[in-house]
């Protein structure tokens, strides 16, 4: 009778990291965490995002934002300036594989989020925030990281 408990507790354990599988989030990010697998590289400032690709950002500490942030910066955090040039109007999921602050700004003003969901427990995925977008440019600012680098990816939102 020993044996089959000892053997039940270690399943337990062993299946434990397995509740870590990013299903909390109030909406899908499958899409995302595959992007994230094969993300392609992207500066810290950068013109050439498109929707629908994951990319490994660069962040840097000191960078000028052009929309003052909603939050502002703690001392030593690092940042990141994306345009994405050609949107369809629609809402958008801003997608984070770390920890940070998104602001979207679309014609000089700062675009109010509609939405948020994140999972600290998720390995590949921290955060997802939606945003009803403009046809046209948008600039995607992220500010407060607390690393040189993160994944992000940009999806049209159900």
């Amino acid at each position: 009778m020993l044996r089959p408990l000892i053997f039940v507790s270690v399943l337990i354990v062993g299946a434990a990291p397995a509740s870590a599988d990013c299903d909390r989030f109030k909406w899908s990010v499958a899409k995302e965490r595959e992007a994230f697998a094969t993300p392609q590289p992207l500066p810290s400032v950068s013109d050439s995002a498109v929707v629908g690709i994951g990319y490994a950002v660069t962040l840097m500490q000191g960078l000028a934002l052009p929309t003052k942030p909603e939050r502002d910066s703690t001392p030593g955090s690092y940042a990141a300036v994306i345009d994405v040039n050609k949107l369809e109007a629609g809402r958008y999921q801003i997608t984070l594989s770390r920890d940070a602050w998104i602001d979207v700004a679309q014609g000089g003003r700062s675009v109010k989020s509609s939405d948020f969901s994140g999972q600290h427990d998720c390995p590949t995925v921290r955060k997802s925030v939606r945003f009803m977008l403009e046809a046209g440019a948008a600039t995607i600012e992220i500010s407060n990281a607390q690393a040189d680098g993160l994944n992000v990816a940009i999806e049209p939102a159900p």
